[in-house]
């Protein structure tokens, strides 16, 4: 816990440090939180306070009668409408059996999707 004015403040010091923020997998409840702007874990409270000129993608994964409920398509408007970068849910087995949308995308679409939108912040430093 802090002690002093000074301490860190560990989900701000993860703001400062981070050039870019994936959120993969973005479950159905975390989506919810963070579209209502609930902060109450520490991904929600580094979302909370992300620097919005850094860019934030998120990768949605969920049942398929989870993804096709009318609040999910409103509730990934809403992160949208932040600035977030959706990378889409795919279909195919699910971890719970079923076939069907909501299959968090591939690995390679991820990096791929992660190394274009660093690409065009050439302001990050590279390492």
């Amino acid at each position: 816990m802090w002690k002093h004015r000074s301490d860190p403040v560990l989900h701000i010091d993860l703001r400062r440090w981070a050039d870019l923020l994936l959120v993969a997998p973005l479950d159905a409840n975390t989506l919810g939180k963070v579209a209502s702007g609930i902060c109450d874990n520490l991904l929600t409270c580094v979302i909370r306070a992300w620097d919005r000129s850094k860019p934030l993608l998120f990768c949605p994964a969920m049942n398929t009668a989870m993804w096709e409920h009318p609040i999910t398509s409103q509730q990934v408007g809403q992160l949208q409408a932040f600035g977030y970068i959706e990378i889409p849910c795919v279909a195919k087995k699910l971890v719970c059996g079923d076939q069907g949308l909501g299959a968090m995308a591939e690995v390679g679409t991820i990096v791929d999707k992660v190394k274009e939108v660093l690409s065009q912040h050439a302001d990050f430093q590279q390492s």
